[in-house]
């Protein structure tokens, strides 16, 4: 069974910056796609960024496309999301998923999602 488990949330001004984290448990972590989505307040859950089981291709919301840099370290079955230039749309939960990343942009696409850790922007 997968666990993901996502930290590095918080209060943050805007123009900040802020670093998540996904650890992640079972054997499938270095083979799998991973991703970030989010969800704000009365709004649906959106794509933010995915990566490729290798990490050699990413993608991003255009939203996001230059403030936001996916990575991953897959000898630490962790994934990041490294969060510049914040501003207060980004306020959401943020949630990593795992899964085969055949549609990237697609949540049905992953099988697995962590709790969520909450992200919060102020003007």
């Amino acid at each position: 069974q997968v666990q993901l488990v996502e930290s590095g949330g918080g209060l943050v001004q805007a123009g900040g910056s802020l670093r998540l984290s996904c650890a992640a448990s079972g054997r499938t972590f270095s083979s799998r796609a991973m991703a970030w989505f989010r969800q704000a307040p009365g709004k649906e859950r959106e794509f933010v960024a995915a990566i490729s089981w290798r990490g050699g291709s990413t993608y991003y919301a255009d939203s996001v496309k230059g403030r936001f840099t996916i990575s991953r370290d897959n000898a630490k079955n962790t994934l990041y999301l490294q969060m510049n230039s914040l501003k207060p749309e980004d306020t959401a939960v943020y949630y990593c998923a795992q899964g085969s990343g055949a549609l990237y942009s697609t949540a049905l696409t992953y099988d697995y999602w962590g709790q969520g850790t909450q992200v919060t922007v102020s003007s």
